[in-house]
């Protein structure tokens, strides 16, 4: 609307200070507050009687029709993806008692089972692995303690 910034806003109420005076600066305020404040009611009022009469004329369905084929004429592969998705999303909708719901049914039963048996399949083999990793250690630290007892006993030889 009006494109007031804070050094013009300033210089208005510099100018309105010196022509209105202090003492009845707070009085204009407050009366033009009154004045914007009754101005966007009407506004607002205005507007809601637009758009209820728009509502009981059916404007808004031939807008929102007319907005969806200026859509489709501007922007082909958006209108063509909008079909897409309306088609995949009216194929997830399965009967459960149609042969195509009793195969998707089963297949996400065997999902299940796939996924359980990798799961056991991966705890096993951390199983194994840590086992290797104990028996490993295990030996390791047999062989330093025989070095260790070799050293002794050629440190006592030397003595």
């Amino acid at each position: 609307m009006f494109d007031l910034g804070m050094a013009e806003m300033l210089v208005v109420g510099v100018v309105a200070l010196i022509v209105v005076g202090p003492k009845d600066l707070p009085v204009m305020f407050r009366r033009v507050g009154q004045f914007v404040g009754k101005a966007k009611g009407m506004a607002r009022e205005f507007s809601s009687a637009m758009n209820d009469a728009a509502d009981q004329s059916g404007v808004r369905e031939v807008t929102t029709g007319l907005n969806k084929s200026l859509k489709a004429a501007t922007n082909p592969v958006g209108a063509a993806m909008d079909g897409v998705k309306d088609a995949a999303s009216s194929l997830t909708n399965i009967d459960p008692d149609s042969e195509t719901g009793k195969l998707s049914a089963q297949r996400a039963e065997d999902v299940k089972r796939i996924q359980a048996g990798t799961a056991r399949a991966a705890a096993d083999r951390k199983a194994r692995e840590a086992k290797e990793a104990m028996e490993k250690a295990e030996e390791l630290e047999a062989s330093l303690q025989e070095s260790l007892a070799q050293k002794a006993s050629a440190k006592k030889a030397d003595t």
